[in-house]
């Protein structure tokens, strides 16, 4: 059985988010994800995973003004030193929660641009060296076109491809399924040939990315492959529910009753 994290930013929306973390607890989970804990002091973020005993399993760099429509710096070559305040940043976050792996989102670039292109591989290479100095793994996810059109990292096969390039022993895959889904297909095949470079999966169902087991994909299949590869990182439940969180959590009794 995958070990499953809520994600907090999608779930649970019911509750204000700090409440959320024993809404998790008490929902099942031993581990939570979510977007961004930066509007919350370090300390906040700590009590309650600590109080609810829960593990942090990931979590994003701070992505620029999300409000004003950023997607992360990273491939940005004028916020290059934004971008490396925000690794001081995380790093304080992720040394407060024990978090193990942060993911980093590229922003909205073209990536037939070669000063994207080089501005991304520096920013990993110095996120990844000063996070390896913590002990923390560096994701990157590639993220479908309809979701955030523009988006840089948009290709499975260019984020293999530059993690066997730049060759850092930290830079891992995140494999949404989703995104994995929409953007290629393949998804089984694709699982099977990227495992060695996989750091943490997400899943929700296509195409509303609602629970898993509601939509075009034999999402139990694809997490029974994850326990046949070997698989031991954490799935992050990235998805809406479609009638409240709680209820819509029988998809996993579902599961383990197909087991």
């Amino acid at each position: 059985m995958p070990r499953f994290a809520a994600n907090l930013t999608m779930m649970f929306n019911e509750l204000p988010f700090l409440d959320r973390f024993a809404a998790a607890r008490a929902a099942g989970f031993d581990a939570v994800e979510y977007l961004f804990p930066y509007d919350f002091a370090e300390a906040e973020i700590a009590d309650r995973l600590a109080e609810n005993g829960l593990t942090q399993a990931l979590f994003n760099l701070p992505p620029g003004d999300w409000s004003a429509g950023d997607r992360g710096l990273a491939a940005l070559s004028a916020r290059a030193p934004e971008f490396r305040a925000s690794v001081a940043t995380a790093l304080r976050y992720a040394a407060a929660t024990g978090v193990a792996r942060v993911h980093v989102m590229s922003g909205l670039a073209d990536r037939n641009d070669a000063t994207a292109r080089k501005t991304y591989a520096d920013s990993l290479a110095y996120l990844c060296d000063a996070a390896g100095a913590a002990n923390l793994d560096v994701l990157i996810e590639p993220i479908n076109r309809r979701d955030m059109p523009g988006y840089f990292l948009n290709d499975f096969g260019f984020a293999a491809n530059l993690i066997g390039d730049l060759g850092i022993c930290n830079l891992k895959l995140q494999f949404d399924i989703y995104h994995r889904q929409i953007l290629h297909g393949d998804v089984l095949t694709s699982l099977q040939q990227m495992m060695p470079i996989i750091g943490h999966v997400q899943i929700a169902s296509v195409p509303l990315r609602n629970e898993p087991g509601t939509g075009e994909l034999d999402d139990f299949k694809v997490l029974r492959e994850l326990d046949r590869l070997g698989f031991t990182g954490f799935v992050g439940c990235e998805y809406r529910p479609a009638a409240g969180t709680v209820a819509g959590l029988a998809w996993m009794q579902a599961l383990a009753e197909t087991r």
